[in-house]
């Protein structure tokens, strides 16, 4: 094996070969770097550059746009077809029993409606939010640490907050970005990531109440399924659990032979509405779960691969970021003095 060695003056000199001159996205500032830096943090302004991120050619922007607005119409068509629907399959039987309890649901409907349609086009249709601008490229225009850990987007070109993450489905950067959704054909962030929630919320109080509806009415359109019941009132036995069920599913078929479009719908009802609501609670637990943890589900990503950032997160799980994030923090607050100061009159 060969050996060399070399003069002080040489090694400086390699030194100096191997570095190279940069400037400062953020502040201007030129800077000197060893070739091997090729991600570094201004000691000015507080911007990170990183030269091995390049701008990607977006030929899928158009398709994901196109894929978005699909989606968004199918699910706008889906929720009318189960509200109309609905009502004119499930308020002839509801009516039938008594006048009084017909305009009670009707009540309930048209909240759940109003409630459920306002919050989807909130979210989907409300600009998930935006990073704030501003000024960056100028030494004399930037202060000290007024970029502290921004980045810049190679796709929108300009500065990107740490909060902030771009959105190629979208096109542009995110402020608290929480996750592109396709079916509201928008993503969900700091602007309308309370009016996602609530519209999850009304979704899942909707669907329970379609399913429970549509029970309801089958119930009084099917007679053989509450006669078969009549019958087996007076079973016993071990095996009366799957005597029962047994009637019931033999009952049910021979009722569904005769079925009418009403009866058809009723069952189409309750079974979508089902399904949308295992669905919709277990998005609903995740999200609300986040939320609890103080993170977003890209941040949660980004944490899971540090360990450090995890262990600072985990200490910021209370309930007051669930009271922040619903605006209950002055309510809860005043509410609270007002309960302490009449409980301190009643000590004295």
């Amino acid at each position: 094996m060969a050996s060399s060695s070399s003069s002080p003056e040489e090694q400086y000199g390699n030194e100096a070969t191997d570095n190279y001159e940069t400037t400062c996205w953020g502040c201007g500032l030129r800077v000197m770097l060893p070739s091997c830096a090729s991600v570094f943090k201004c000691g000015w302004c507080g911007a990170i550059t990183d030269h091995n991120k390049k701008k990607h050619d977006e030929k899928c922007f158009g398709w994901r746009v196109l894929r978005d607005r699909c989606f968004l119409s199918v699910v706008m068509v889906f929720m009318f077809f189960v509200i109309l629907g609905g009502v004119w399959a499930i308020y002839p039987v509801v009516f039938s029993v008594s006048l009084l309890w017909g305009i009670f649901h009707s009540i309930i409907t048209t909240i759940l409606s109003i409630a459920t349609i306002s919050f989807f086009s909130l979210a989907a249709f409300r600009c998930a939010g935006t990073p704030p601008n501003i000024l960056w490229g100028s030494y004399p225009t930037v202060g000290k640490g007024d970029l502290d850990n921004y980045r810049f987007c190679h796709y929108c070109l300009k500065p990107k907050s740490p909060r902030a993450h771009h959105c190629r489905s979208c096109g542009k950067c995110i402020l608290d970005m929480d996750h592109h959704c396709p079916f509201i054909g928008n993503c969900v962030g700091a602007a309308n990531h309370y009016s996602f929630i609530c519209f999850i919320i009304s979704a899942v109080l909707s669907t329970n109440y379609v399913s429970i509806m549509a029970v309801y009415s089958s119930w009084h359109m099917w007679p053989p399924l509450s006669h078969t019941l009549g019958r087996l009132k007076g079973i016993t036995g071990r095996d009366v659990a799957w005597r029962i069920m047994n009637e019931i599913f033999i009952a049910f078929l021979r009722s569904a032979l005769f079925l009418s479009s009403r009866g058809l719908l009723l069952l189409y009802l309750f079974i979508a509405s089902f399904s949308l609501q295992i669905g919709l609670s277990v998005l609903l637990w995740q999200q609300l779960s986040l939320i609890y943890e103080g993170k977003t589900y890209l941040s949660n990503l980004s944490s899971q691969e540090d360990n450090e950032e995890e262990e600072e997160e985990e200490e910021k799980k209370d309930c007051q970021n669930l009271v922040r994030f619903f605006g209950l923090q002055y309510s809860v607050s005043r509410f609270l003095s007002i309960f302490h100061v009449t409980r301190k009159r009643h000590d004295t």
